[in-house]
């Protein structure tokens, strides 16, 4: 059997030619413009040396270059590598190393970060959006070649499109996810042609419910496996037409949903929060057809003012990168229970089995709290290069989620907490134990412990609690936080720093960070 997720453009393409496909600012692209141009870029990167099985990590905006270069890496058989756009060079250095990648392309304020990266990886750098040569500079690629990095939407202005995309087996690797581990290093989640495949079609026709007159706002970001599947790859398969927002103010995005007359918006729970707020000054409403919810628990007052402002319901859904990631939603078919995240998806079932229970899967009686299990065509292929990690997470045909939760007779499911330890912030995952390392590494920090709090615009705030070492002298909370903004991702350092003597420890040693919660 063989299978393509770039099928998903090259079909909509054939069918929807004359429709938009992309839209931002002034542009208009349609489908049959946005397959050649993508079809012009894989040229230039197959002359780069890229083909089936190779690996493009892809740092880019919310831009029409996204598109272009995630399908025309896809178009040849090769995978693409999604690189987070809030990281730093030496985080985005390891992505590059880990997964093996062959280049990495990178666009417009994004260009510095992924430069510094791909020599430290020994990667070459291929840019869009770069601004031209300097007077006297020479483009890479022309007869005498610089330090300049090859800019590909310049090349491939100037290319010949490539026929049609490279057929795969459906078991081929397709996308590879980054996602931060609870012992530290991140982990690249595999996810297969018809994980994705399967997962963006099925999201399209039978969760969204999308149409070719839908208008999708693009807000969320492209890299994220949310707005990858559900926006772009589900939009594009139903070719519905995506208005991208590089970036997610509140402002704007009614303005956008307005004027674009937007039927399906897309977001985690800080843009509803943001939305809410905008609504108060702008008396402007769009006519929703379905609001889509993910990435993190939406509060109920949210939903009920948001029906009330707006006149459309919100349907929350759950998963994660390594299913896909839609997992279970609230849909159509079977009604909608607000503060649930709905059922298994067409295909997919979720159950719950014990949490304590190591090795095996043990399902427990509906109604009982226990860790959320998945399995279906959704369930990525393991972690690349772990196969140690990927045996704890795949048992007996299931994965494993980390995430508690209980089950109704309907099959709806609720989520209650987290057997893993980790932050949601704004939507984006945040582990501790990450953070942890990094802080561990300034010179006036003795011991650190990093933990998620409440907070009413992101959800959940990162918080470090610190044992200064003893000749840190007065190290304050401002000195720290500005030093670990240099150290990590935007979405990752600590906003709020508490410092204390001790930590409270249990029998085994382990810091109780239940303990250090209470005083927070």
């Amino acid at each position: 059997m063989t299978l393509s997720l770039a099928a998903i453009l090259a079909e909509s393409a054939r069918r929807y030619p004359e429709r938009d496909a992309v839209v931002l600012g002034p542009s208009r692209i349609t489908y049959a413009r946005l397959w050649e141009e993508t079809r012009r870029y894989a040229a230039v990167l197959r002359e780069q040396g890229v083909g089936p099985g190779g690996r493009v990590a892809v740092l880019l905006p919310n831009v029409p270059d996204f598109p272009r270069v995630y399908y025309a890496v896809l178009s040849l058989g090769a995978v693409v590598v999604p690189v987070h756009a809030l990281l730093v060079a030496r985080e985005i250095g390891y992505v590059l190393t880990d997964s093996a990648a062959t280049m990495i392309v990178a666009g417009g304020p994004l260009i510095p970060q992924a430069l510094q990266a791909a020599q430290q990886a020994g990667v070459p750098l291929l840019t869009v959006l770069a601004p031209p040569a300097a007077e006297g500079e020479k483009e890479a690629g022309e007869k005498e070649v610089g330090e300049r990095p090859l800019a590909l939407d310049r090349a491939a202005a100037q290319a010949t499109p490539i026929d049609s995309y490279t057929e795969r087996a459906a078991t081929d690797e397709a996308v590879i996810l980054y996602t931060s581990g609870t012992t530290g290093a991140p982990k690249g989640a595999v996810l297969t042609q018809l994980n994705m495949t399967m997962n963006a079609t099925v999201s399209a026709n039978s969760v969204i419910d999308l149409t070719p007159d839908d208008v999708i706002l693009g807000c969320l970001p492209l890299f994220h496996s949310f707005g990858q599947t559900c926006a772009m790859n589900a939009g594009f398969s139903a070719g519905a037409t995506l208005v991208l927002l590089p970036r997610f103010d509140p402002a704007a995005a009614l303005d956008l949903l307005v004027t674009e007359r937007v039927t399906v918006f897309e977001g985690v729970p800080t843009m509803y929060i943001g939305l809410l707020a905008a609504a108060r000054a702008d008396d402007r409403r769009p006519t929703l057809r379905r609001a889509i919810s993910g990435g993190a628990s939406l509060p109920m007052t949210v939903i009920e003012r948001f029906a009330e402002t707006f006149g459309a319901d919100i349907y929350e859904g759950y998963g994660l990168s390594e299913t896909s990631p839609v997992a279970t939603f609230n849909q159509q078919v079977f009604g909608r229970k607000p503060g649930t995240v709905g059922c298994g998806i067409w295909g997919v079932q979720a159950a719950v089995a014990a949490a304590e229970v190591e090795g095996r899967i043990d399902l427990l009686p509906l109604g009982e709290i226990g860790e959320i299990v998945i399995r279906g065509h959704n369930v990525f292929a393991g972690y690349l290069n772990n196969p140690a990690a990927t045996a704890e997470v795949l048992v007996d045909g299931w994965f494993r989620t980390g995430d508690l939760g209980t089950q109704d007779a309907d099959g709806f499911i609720t989520i209650v907490d987290r057997k893993k330890d980790l932050i949601l912030r704004g939507g984006f995952n945040v582990y501790p134990r990450e953070v942890e390392e990094v802080l561990a590494g300034h010179p006036g920090v003795a011991q650190v412990a990093v933990l998620g709090v409440s907070d009413a615009v992101q959800g959940e705030e990162v918080c470090a609690v610190v044992v200064r070492t003893a000749d840190a002298g007065a190290l304050t909370e401002v000195e720290l936080i500005a030093w670990a903004r240099e150290q990590m991702g935007r979405h990752k350092y600590p906003r709020r720093v508490e410092f204390v003597e001790q930590m409270p420890l249990g029998p085994s040693g382990k810091v109780l960070k239940r303990e250090l919660a209470k005083g927070l």
